[in-house]
């Protein structure tokens, strides 16, 4: 599976081997092992261990990623030479604020890296670090900014709208992949379901989850349905080259790539 094809993309500790086993149970497209918040500093290294053996295991065709923790940390070389080794498909680098962060990683790990936007300051740079080398997506760190920029958090997302278009912006410009923030209430299903159609409907590939139960929606949101599919694969038969007519509207070449991309999309993802 491509990156950009990516619905659903759960984050969990790697620490809980339990939560590992299960992962390879769920229909997220990419599983991603937390090294950093979820896990408390006297299991970092168990957690670590855990990570590098659960990619080793795979996850039955889902993408596979580690979060590792920030420069400046004890455990952040560490975490980059067992990841070089490892099998994983991505490393996730959170609290990215500057090209160079991504690229010293990249340089040790030798694995693609998704870079967490948390910051003003990472927004602002966004561009640059989407374009630095090694770098292959862009996770939307909303909890962080929000807090960064004086959101409260009981407020919506207007606030973060500018800041959202921005991150997109810059990773359409880069040619990467990039994945809407984390949704914090387990039990608010028509929130969560509203924010991923939000989010779904300004660009974003997928969405970040905290929670196994979120994996669905987000699947059903971001992932094309039967429907359009339908109508895509007929456009694709249909086409002959140039602009012409198509099912009472007009086509051209631009139309037949964005149908393709939309039949290609439906077929790497796990049903």
């Amino acid at each position: 599976m491509l990156l950009r094809h990516a619905r659903s993309l759960l984050f969990l500790p790697a620490s809980n081997r339990r939560a590992i086993t299960k992962a390879r149970t769920l229909p997220c497209d990419m599983v991603i092992l937390d090294l950093e918040d979820a896990v408390p500093d006297d299991r970092k290294e168990e957690a670590r261990a855990n990570a590098i053996e659960a990619a080793g295991e795979g996850f039955g065709g889902r993408l596979c990623a580690v979060r590792i923790n920030v420069e400046g940390t004890p455990w952040h070389g560490p975490e980059m030479v067992a990841i070089k080794r490892s099998r994983a498909d991505y490393v996730v680098l959170p609290k990215v604020e500057n090209l160079k962060q991504v690229k010293d990683v990249f340089s040790v790990c030798q694995k693609p890296v998704i870079a967490m936007i948390e910051s003003a300051t990472g927004v602002i740079a966004a561009a640059s670090i989407a374009s630095a080398e090694g770098a292959a997506g862009l996770f939307m760190g909303t909890n962080d900014l929000r807090q960064d920029l004086g959101i409260p958090p009981s407020a919506g997302r207007e606030g973060l709208s500018f800041a959202l278009q921005s991150v997109i912006l810059s990773a359409r410009a880069a040619r990467i992949a990039v994945f809407d923030g984390v949704f914090n209430r387990l039990d608010d299903e028509a929130g969560f379901e509203a924010e991923c159609a939000a989010g779904h409907a300004i660009g974003f590939d997928g969405k970040t989850l905290i929670h196994p139960s979120q994996v669905p929606v987000a699947n059903q949101v971001f992932g094309p349905d039967a429907q359009a599919v339908a109508d895509a694969r007929r456009l694709i038969e249909a086409a002959t080259g140039g602009a012409e007519r198509f099912e009472g509207r007009m086509i051209e070449s631009m139309h037949v790539e964005e149908a393709k991309a939309l039949v290609a999309r439906a077929e790497a993802v796990i049903s």
